[in-house]
């Protein structure tokens, strides 16, 4: 394939991934804004309230970007890994790899649309925010940089998800039991310098932690870790997870039986 042809097959393919999640906005982008919602006014409103100050920030500011990161991570790790998973059982999947489209248009394709949900998500929750505090945002580029590295991360997550899934009870596993608790303890609603030493240390192999921490500070100008290593993470992730997933894609791995 030419230049143009494959730009053509992967605008193609984010197209079809954008519309199919925007078809079924009710099930896709109001459920995450309704739930975000939910936690600005319980724990910010009613329990911040007793809480008071977080490093210097009230409450609710303290927790703003963390939200906003938390839903970013979900729906890009959902919609890709559900997505690519039906095409896989649908068996859809594999006209896309007898035709003359490369594998990483592929893969790029499912990334793209993922973090298009995710991005669109975490765009929602930022109004919805609106309502509770007044958000400003002490590092901007930094902000739109890192929240746009963690939707690719972890759209590639859910690809690698979907491959390595059988059915469909396989690809809620991971986000239950890995990237729910992985998330909640990643410093979205605490600072870590509130911990025990040791349990500080801990943190720090949690990768979520250098997300939140570093698009905290491109909003607030805090951080617990510092944000140049975080950055290096965040890309290293991306690069070794995108090699793996298109290995696993080349070699066939979860589609050839």
């Amino acid at each position: 394939m030419n230049p143009i042809q494959t730009a053509i097959a992967l605008w193609t393919l984010v197209h079809k991934e954008i519309k199919r999640f925007t078809r079924i906005w009710p099930q896709t982008l109001l459920p995450p804004s309704i739930t975000m919602t939910m936690y600005f006014i319980i724990f910010g409103n009613l329990i911040g309230a007793r809480i008071g100050e977080m490093d210097g920030f009230s409450y609710m500011d303290f927790i703003v970007p963390g939200l906003i990161m938390m839903a970013v991570i979900t729906n890009s790790y959902s919609n890709v890994a559900s997505s690519f998973f039906s095409n896989k059982f649908q068996r859809s999947i594999e006209e896309m790899m007898v035709s003359p489209m490369p594998n990483w248009v592929i893969l790029a394709g499912f990334v793209l649309g993922g973090m298009a949900r995710g991005l669109g998500v975490g765009l929602i929750v930022t109004i919805v925010s609106l309502f509770f505090t007044r958000i400003s945002v002490a590092h901007p580029f930094l902000t739109i940089g890192v929240v746009v590295l963690t939707a690719a991360l972890f759209s590639i997550g859910g690809f690698i998800n979907a491959l390595l899934g059988k059915k469909f009870d396989d690809i809620s596993i991971v986000p239950t039991f890995i990237l729910t608790p992985l998330t909640y303890l990643g410093g979205v609603f605490y600072s870590i310098s509130l911990l025990p030493t040791f349990w500080q240390g801990v943190s720090m192999l949690n990768p979520i932690l250098y997300m939140v921490n570093v698009f905290r500070y491109g909003f607030l100008g805090v951080s617990d870790i510092p944000v140049g290593w975080a950055l290096v993470a965040i890309v290293t992730f991306i690069v070794v997870l995108f090699g793996i997933a298109l290995w696993m894609l080349e070699n066939g791995k979860g589609i050839r039986s």
